[in-house]
């Protein structure tokens, strides 16, 4: 069995960010049912990256200098995906979930790259039910069953933008967004952009 992919777009409708991710399968025998298990994972070290790059990523490899020892393949997901019976080839989608959650080191990674490309590698495992005479007979998929793909990073922005226009999320414990809370009441700021502004301006950040 071979996996090809051919192409990435934004799932539709969704009411949460998604990519749809194109497969095209191929068998040489018939299959009457494939559980397709798939590990998708960010090859970092495959691309090139400007000082506008290394700056923005910093946080996520360290300095630039170290990055030949840092700079390494992030998991962004895993999935299962049912693909139905067919016969020759047939094609599926790969739905991948996103999120602007810069605690995942995946969205942490996307929002740092001003452009180009993502390489992606596929790690493929599962099921393939197939007919053997009368029989249905079960096999695993071969252990390195995998797949690349070079995805645009304008596909992962403009989803972020669709979903989260001008706007980007990060997480707080607690105390601190009480403390952020207080900080907001006692200077009678109108929103969190005004809260967070003022502390910069305070810090001279």
């Amino acid at each position: 069995m071979r996996i090809e992919v051919h192409g990435v777009e934004p799932a539709v409708p969704a009411a949460a960010p998604a990519l749809d991710f194109r497969l095209r399968v191929h068998a040489d025998a018939p299959v009457r049912a494939l559980t397709l298990a798939t590990q998708l994972r960010i090859e970092a070290a495959a691309r090139d990256y400007d000082e506008d790059a290394r700056d923005r990523l910093r946080g996520l490899f360290g300095p630039p200098e170290t990055w030949g020892h840092t700079l390494s393949s992030l998991l962004w997901t895993s999935t299962v995906t049912h693909v139905p019976a067919f016969t020759g080839s047939a094609q599926a989608t790969l739905t991948v979930a996103c999120t602007y959650d810069f605690d995942v080191a995946a969205a942490a990674y996307l929002h740092g790259l001003p452009g180009g490309e993502v390489p992606l590698r596929f790690l493929f495992t599962g099921t393939v039910f197939y007919l053997d005479g009368d029989r249905l007979q079960a096999a695993c998929l071969p252990w390195d069953s995998e797949a690349e793909h070079l995805m645009p990073v304008r596909v992962w922005k403009d989803l972020m933008d669709r979903h989260f226009p001008r706007t980007a999320w990060i997480r707080l414990e607690r105390d601190t967004f009480d403390r952020l809370y207080a900080h907001r009441v006692r200077h009678t700021l109108l929103g969190w952009d005004d809260t967070v502004r003022s502390l910069l301006e305070t810090s001279g950040g």
